[in-house]
C-alpha cells in the first residue's frame, strides 16, 4: 500500500499538531515498544514516533523496522520524528486522528 501525494499532504496537515506518542531510544524496538506502537496505530491510525538515537543511519533503520513490523507507512520524516499511518481494522471515531480531523 502506497500513499498518494494528496493523502500525504492531508496526513501532514493533521500530523502537524500531533505530539509523539512513542519514543524509541537506544534500547531499540523492544517488545513493549512494539506493543505500544500496535495499540497506538490501532487506536489513532496516524501517529508520530520520536527516534531518540544519535546516528542518522540508526534512525532510518529503526523507522524502516517499525514500518515492517507494524505494517505502517511513513507519511513524513522530519529530523527525529516520523509520521506513521496504518488504517485501523475497526476505526473508532472518538480516537482516530483521521476521522476526528476529516474536515482537513
Amino acid at each position: 500500500m502506497a500513499l498518494t501525494q494528496d493523502q500525504k499532504k492531508r496526513f501532514r496537515k493533521i500530523g502537524h499538531h500531533l505530539k509523539p506518542v512513542v519514543t524509541v531510544a537506544d534500547a531499540g524496538l523492544t517488545e513493549g515498544v512494539l506493543n505500544e506502537l500496535e495499540r497506538a496505530l490501532e487506536d489513532h491510525e496516524l501517529i508520530k514516533v520520536k527516534c531518540a538515537v544519535l546516528d542518522r543511519e540508526d534512525k532510518v533503520a529503526i523507522i524502516e523496522a517499525i514500518c515492517e513490523e507494524t505494517g505502517a507507512i511513513a507519511a513524513q520524516t522530519i529530523g527525529k520524528v516520523a509520521l506513521l499511518y496504518r488504517p485501523a481494522k475497526k476505526p473508532n471515531p472518538k480516537l482516530s486522528n483521521i476521522l476526528r480531523n476529516s474536515e482537513i
